[in-house]
């Protein structure tokens, strides 16, 4: 089944390209996940909209289409919140703390769902790979998820279609709507709080707008390369988005870096594994930004328990 029609909308330029509505969308993005058009017409689906940009309808869109191909996680039984955090840049300058945010809002009560592709990121160290380094296995299916550990689901486990999609970035060279998708989307059947992240500017009024679109609950800041833990060397804007509406929880903080943590220079994974065990037995301090964060995570919870 051909998509040629819709690449002729998309296809056409950053200014040339006109917009799909969220139904149009939605049907392209399912041919694309279902395999049902060709390998060239993938491609040419992933340049078009990466020099075009998704709107905020075309993403809501492409998550529906998403949501209704991905197996997803159950309500926790307890009645626990659920916290999910992406994790999908991973560390190549600095270590990714991603693990010890998770760790800490399981600590604070919390159910916690990680997802990303695992331990296959060339070039860099995952989060999979410092909870491997912790003994904390990637799960084998949803109905492994507990409350009281971290569950770490590899993007492949949830939706195999949206794992291939993202692997086209291994021959194209680019990153495709899949990369920013997976960022946003509620893996969860009920309720959970998404904690988004983006790494240049520009990207925090993309994202508002699908937060808005979507009626999402989610958290949003700049992240440290991209993760969605807090930068430990500076306090930045956190935003929340409870039924998507907004308000600012925290305000960045101006001026230079002062104060670096005392992260390990060595960002590998066992070097990682070990410098946060020490945080969470109390032999060296969390940073606090990353305090700060799991505070407000709570409150946006506390939130959404109010709508």
């Amino acid at each position: 089944m051909s998509i040629s029609h819709y690449i002729k909308e998309i296809g056409r330029g950053r200014d040339g390209a006109r917009a799909l509505d969220r139904l149009h969308a939605a049907d392209l993005f399912g041919r694309v996940l279902d395999r049902r058009v060709s390998d060239l017409e993938i491609g040419a689906f992933c340049v078009a909209m990466r020099i075009k940009g998704e709107t905020a309808e075309e993403m809501a869109g492409f998550i529906d289409a998403t949501r209704e191909r991905m197996t997803l996680v159950p309500a926790a039984p307890t009645g626990r919140p659920t916290v999910v955090l992406p994790s999908y840049n991973g560390a190549r300058k600095f270590p990714v703390l991603t693990p010890l945010l998770a760790q800490c809002l399981v600590n604070a009560g919390c159910r916690v769902i990680v997802h990303g592709m695992g331990t296959q990121e060339p070039g860099r160290v995952t989060s999979a790979q410092v909870l491997q380094a912790m003994q904390v296995p990637m799960l084998e299916s949803v109905a492994d998820v507990q409350d009281e550990h971290i569950n770490y689901l590899p993007i492949a486990m949830l939706s195999p279609a949206l794992h291939r999609l993202l692997e086209v970035r291994y021959t194209v060279g680019l990153r495709n709507s899949a990369h920013s998708l997976v960022k946003i989307i509620n893996p969860c059947a009920t309720r959970a709080l998404v904690v988004g992240s983006y790494t240049h500017a520009e990207y925090l009024h993309a994202m508002n707008l699908i937060y808005r679109e979507i009626a999402a609950d989610a958290l949003l800041l700049r992240g440290i390369e991209g993760e969605s833990v807090a930068d430990g060397r500076r306090v930045q804007a956190i935003d929340a988005y409870i039924g998507g509406l907004h308000q600012r929880l925290q305000e960045a903080q101006t001026g230079r870096i002062t104060q670096v943590p005392d992260w390990p220079q060595d960002v590998s994974a066992p070097s990682t594994a070990r410098y946060i065990q020490a945080v969470l037995a109390g032999d060296s301090p969390l940073p606090d930004p990353i305090q700060r964060q799991v505070v407000h995570i709570q409150h946006a919870l506390r939130l959404m328990q109010g709508v």
